[in-house]
């Protein structure tokens, strides 16, 4: 072989080399734009940069449509219709039949029996939602029904300001189980969050008032949250009110922690209680906030 083809063939093995490499330069994880580096994203160091971004876009998006206040609706994902309670009532009845000395299954049957009672709230907060969305003022951009965007009484919000074609907000979460927004949100002011903290923030940036249907650990953190913000003038003044008097009656015993002297008696006042609908949307359509 002579000295040029050995040189020629040295020639083309480098250029081949030289494109591989290119190749792996353009293909290599380093370059990409930050922003654009998912995995960089995601990692332990950029929490704080996601956190940001979790406080920035709904802020962004919400200012776009114009949405100058809400009212929150919190409640319990298991409340759900009536119907559907029924239907898992009769199934956990048909379960226990064919094995009536199981303790389980009698509790199962307890447990649905319970929440069939309860189902009414799922119309209580769909009628709500009904009519804050359709005496709200200025276009959909105050009193925009807010909830976490997921099942139950969340669903029922939601699906009541779909009913009369108003806008509603979805603040949902990533979850260790597998969940989904539920149909009724408006899907432009639909979010998924990572981080409660950042979600019970925009809960409360705009609200104009908050009302908690029964519901289980999620719901009363929120309460307490909202009435933490409210006790300690963290948050404007703004009605809570809490609909079910029986149910909230039984579960907190708020006159205790007064006469206890762990919470003032003025305290007492940050929130209200109801059964009816339209007394609920009364107590926050005549509310005048105050400095405190």
């Amino acid at each position: 072989m002579s000295s040029s083809s050995t040189f020629t063939e040295l020639l083309s093995e480098d250029s081949t080399r030289v494109a591989e490499n290119l190749t792996a330069i353009l293909q290599s994880d380093t370059y990409q734009r930050a922003h654009q580096d998912a995995a960089l994203l995601e990692s332990d160091a950029m929490r704080g940069v996601r956190m940001l971004l979790e406080m920035t876009k709904p802020q962004a998006v919400l200012n776009d449509h114009q949405v100058d206040s809400t009212v929150i609706v919190f409640g319990g994902v298991h409340v759900v219709s009536q119907d559907l309670a029924q239907q898992r009532l009769d199934r956990a009845v048909e379960a226990l039949a064919l094995d009536p000395e199981s303790a389980s299954l009698q509790r199962a049957c307890s447990r649905a029996e319970r929440l069939r009672e309860l189902s009414h709230f799922y119309d209580d907060a769909r009628q709500f939602a009904q009519i804050v969305s359709s005496q709200a003022a200025d276009d959909g951009r105050h009193h925009v029904i807010v909830t976490g965007g997921g099942p139950g009484i969340m669903e029922a919000a939601n699906r009541g300001a779909f009913d009369v074609g108003g806008r509603s907000i979805g603040l949902n979460i990533t979850l260790p189980g597998e969940q989904h927004p539920n149909p009724y949100v408006t899907p432009e002011l639909c979010f998924l969050f990572n981080y409660f903290a950042l979600r019970k923030f925009h809960f409360v940036m705009r609200s104009a008032g908050a009302v908690l249907f029964p519901g289980g650990f999620g719901t009363l953190d929120e309460l307490f949250e909202v009435l933490t913000l409210r006790q300690t003038g963290m948050k404007r003044s703004m009605p809570v009110v809490l609909f079910g008097r029986e149910y909230w009656s039984r579960l907190i015993d708020f006159d205790f922690l007064s006469d206890s002297g762990l919470i003032a008696d003025e305290h007492l006042e940050l929130f209200q209680l109801t059964d009816s609908v339209d007394e609920a949307w009364q107590i926050i359509k005549s509310f005048t906030p105050s400095d405190g």
